[in-house]
């Protein structure tokens, strides 16, 4: 990494948030709270379906997949923004940015293909119910779950591999709060196109290809349910994949909707926030949009909370 003018960056400057020293401690209490009520939110619909029998099928074994992702999704970027904004310093190590960057890549490639799955999931139970045990059984679901950890395990490899081979001129100043491949790759001074063609390949095989997934089985599931006669059929149906949806709006919408509605005056600040929707609010607004739907969650919630207060 060391040519002419450049040299080898032993670690980068995360400009964050804000650069308003007032506003640290405000930033510090605000994403500290909302990482807890991600991690125990997502903690307790993950141990109400291991601890429940009758959440043992693929629809809830797939969400509790997801909220494991989302925890780690979450802790990937945050954790470290939180001791920056404590320790007062805004720098993290080569070492520990190519490691973010890793993880960051695996959980948000598990989001999108687990999303996918679960739309898949939903599609089966709805248009196909007197197949469904036979369709979804527990080896489909384990190999649909195991596919999605060999394509973001290896993507997240080869990617990181790649940017070895980054070379930069200076000490780097990332304007974000977290290591994102995107951002750091703009900074580089050597030729990134090998990783900009594998960016965008993958972008559009755990982008595009999830979302028009996504589409083409909610187009199947309302052509299924417009054709059921009553009301209460209807509404049975939709009530199944209702939390589904919610979530898939979130997801997608929010951060596509920050990116397009915002200023363009400090366009990484736009950046910024909209990785905070998609980073931070969504993992959080899970576990609240699947237990307060779902009755079967709500009883194992609170299943699980009985549990807990007769082993004290």
């Amino acid at each position: 990494m060391e040519a002419g003018n450049q040299t080898v960056v032993l670690k980068f400057i995360l400009l964050g948030l804000s650069e308003d020293m007032d506003s640290q401690p405000l930033l510090f209490g605000l994403f500290l709270s909302m990482f807890l009520v991600t991690v125990l939110g997502n903690l307790l619909i993950t141990l109400a379906i291991c601890s429940d029998p009758h959440l043992h099928t693929p629809m809830y074994f797939f969400l509790s997949n997801l909220s494991f992702t989302d925890i780690g999704f979450t802790s990937t970027t945050v954790l470290k923004m939180l001791v920056n904004i404590q320790t007062r310093s805004n720098t993290i190590t080569y070492e520990a940015c190519l490691t973010q960057m890793y993880f960051f890549m695996i959980f948000a490639g598990l989001d999108n293909l687990l999303l996918t799955v679960m739309a898949y999931d939903r599609f089966v139970a709805i248009c196909h119910p007197l197949h469904y045990t036979v369709i979804m059984n527990p080896h489909l679901c384990s190999l649909l779950l195991l596919l999605s950890w060999l394509i973001c395990l290896t993507y997240s490899l080869l990617q990181s591999l790649m940017f070895l081979g980054v070379s930069f001129c200076k000490e780097i100043e990332i304007p974000h709060f977290f290591c994102e491949l995107t951002q750091i790759l703009k900074l580089a001074c050597s030729d990134t196109l090998a990783n900009d063609i594998l960016l965008y390949f993958v972008t559009g095989l755990l982008g595009v290809f999830p979302l028009t997934g996504i589409l083409f089985s909610y187009y199947r599931i309302i052509s299924c349910i417009m054709g059921i006669s009553s009301v209460a059929g209807k509404y049975k149906a939709f009530s199944t994949c209702g939390s589904h949806l919610l979530v898939v709006s979130l997801f997608y919408g929010v951060g596509l909707g920050v990116y397009l509605t915002s200023g363009t005056t400090h366009p990484f600040r736009k950046s910024s926030i909209a990785s905070v929707m998609y980073t931070v609010v969504t993992p959080m607004l899970n576990p609240f949009i699947y237990s307060m739907r779902n009755r079967d969650m709500k009883r194992a919630l609170r299943r699980l909370f009985r549990r807990g207060a007769y082993s004290q």
